[in-house]
């Protein structure tokens, strides 16, 4: 009997194996697994021209258009290309020095990219002047840079001038930027992006679709710096992406974007850290809630659902971008506006903090018997809380992304603004530098700078 069961089992496990290996044949042999369309128009890799793009996909393309003239602003941001100075002049005192004091408008939609970076007063175009703005300011504004970098690489490209780059760039951001030819998946294009995941010991490509529904938009909207020389583009998030591991590696690194006159502080300026900002713990972020599906919800055309590339603010199409998983859009607008009221109104305090620990420095610095330890302990104190305010300001939420953090931050900012004073005040033992409301005092209110 123990002889028929072990020829009964050996029998089942060889017909066991030579339907796996059967399976494993049929498997190997299926064709390669094509989108369920076909392709009106073959596109080739990385091709900049998003027209060509929009012949497969015209729902998509389409709308990008519209992004072109979808400037319409909302309480506190908008696409109109208002200008931050003229709105609140106190932005003129922090950026003193620095480019940012002559030219600092809002941004338009994708469309508008090129034409924009090419008409701000920040540029400086004199090839010949060592602060010549370089081709990195090309980073994020064209639909040409994935073929660029992949012929150029990127240390190449960032070593070029912006005058050198610009035969070179005739697209605005695109299709190119987000999207692999022939799949259409979503991908990291930015090799600074891909550097940047990879100081943290993260892979991009094991990211799921919705992650990359969030990640793509970090090709960008991130914060970044010209490093060295050769201005080459790097994210600074080795220690990691919240703003203290951020400042920890600027300050290791002993990085500055410039030195503010008369207080000789060297200071940072935040760019627009949006994916920074939305990932460190948000409620959206912790639903596992991505960009675009509040920025580019789905719309239909006809019978046809698509993600919307017209991105603006929800707020422009509540019903859309937050209808899809909120019952009361009236109420998620009322909730967003309170939220929004309550961190402009701060953003506010902490600049006047900055703008009084500024005052107070400047003084401190004129006076020769100033205690020099007491006082670069006061500039450490006034490059932090205004990199910190400048965290929160610059990205394009009005701290809606991540209300508590962006509260929180500006707390942090204004404690320090009003420790970088008190230190200022005690460095030269005058008690006076400890005036407050500076900027209400003045008059006339600052203008842009020349």
């Amino acid at each position: 009997m123990k002889k028929y069961t072990t020829v009964i089992l050996a029998g089942i496990v060889v017909v066991l194996a030579a339907v796996l290996v059967g399976v494993l044949v049929f498997m190997k042999n299926q064709p390669t697994q094509e989108r369920a369309f076909q392709p009106l128009v073959e596109i080739k890799a990385m091709e900049p021209n998003s027209e060509l793009w929009g012949r497969n996909f015209p729902n998509q393309y389409s709308t990008l258009l519209k992004t072109k003239t979808n400037n319409i602003d909302t309480t506190y941001g908008g696409s109109s290309q208002f200008s931050w100075l003229e709105r609140d002049p106190r932005q003129v005192i922090l950026f003193t020095g620095y480019p940012f004091s002559k030219d600092y408008n809002d941004d338009r939609g994708h469309a508008n990219m090129l034409e924009d970076v090419r008409a701000t007063k920040r540029l400086n175009l004199d090839d010949t002047n060592p602060k010549h703005t370089p081709a990195t300011c090309y980073s994020c504004k064209s639909a040409d840079n994935p073929g660029l970098w992949d012929e150029l690489g990127m240390e190449a490209y960032d070593k070029m001038s912006f005058n050198e780059m610009t035969p070179n760039i005739k697209e605005s951001i695109g299709c190119a930027n987000c999207h692999e030819a022939g799949t259409m998946r979503l991908i990291v294009t930015n090799p600074a992006l891909k550097e940047g995941l990879e100081a943290q010991g993260k892979d991009w490509t094991t990211f799921t679709r919705q992650e990359m529904r969030t990640v793509v938009c970090a090709n960008c909207h991130v914060e970044y710096y010209f490093q060295g020389d050769g201005k080459y583009l790097t994210f600074p998030w080795a220690n990691g992406t919240e703003i203290n591991q951020i400042i920890e590696y600027y300050e290791e690194s002993g990085f500055k974007d410039w030195e503010y006159p008369d207080a000789k502080t060297p200071m940072l300026k935040a760019q627009h850290p949006e994916y920074e900002f939305f990932t460190a713990g948000s409620t959206h972020y912790n639903a596992g809630v991505s960009c675009a599906d509040c920025h580019m919800p789905y719309v239909s055309d006809g019978a046809a659902k698509f993600s919307t590339h017209d991105v603006h603010s929800p707020l422009l199409n509540p019903e859309q971008a937050c209808g899809q998983c909120h019952s009361d859009s009236e109420y998620v607008i009322r909730r967003v506006n309170a939220i929004q009221d309550q961190v402009a109104t701060t953003k506010i305090a902490t600049e006047d903090a900055i703008v009084d620990a500024i005052n107070a420095i400047k003084l401190a610095t004129a006076n020769p018997n100033a205690d020099a330890a007491l006082l670069d302990q006061a500039r450490n104190l006034h490059r932090k809380s205004q990199y910190m305010w400048d965290f929160v300001s610059a990205e394009n939420s009005t701290g809606f992304h991540n209300p508590e953090y962006a509260l929180k931050i500006l707390a942090d900012s204004t404690n320090l603004a009003r420790q970088a004073q008190m230190l200022a005040a005690q460095s030269v033992n005058d008690m006076s530098l400890l005036e407050t409301g500076v900027y209400d005092k003045m008059d006339p209110k600052p203008v842009p700078a020349k």
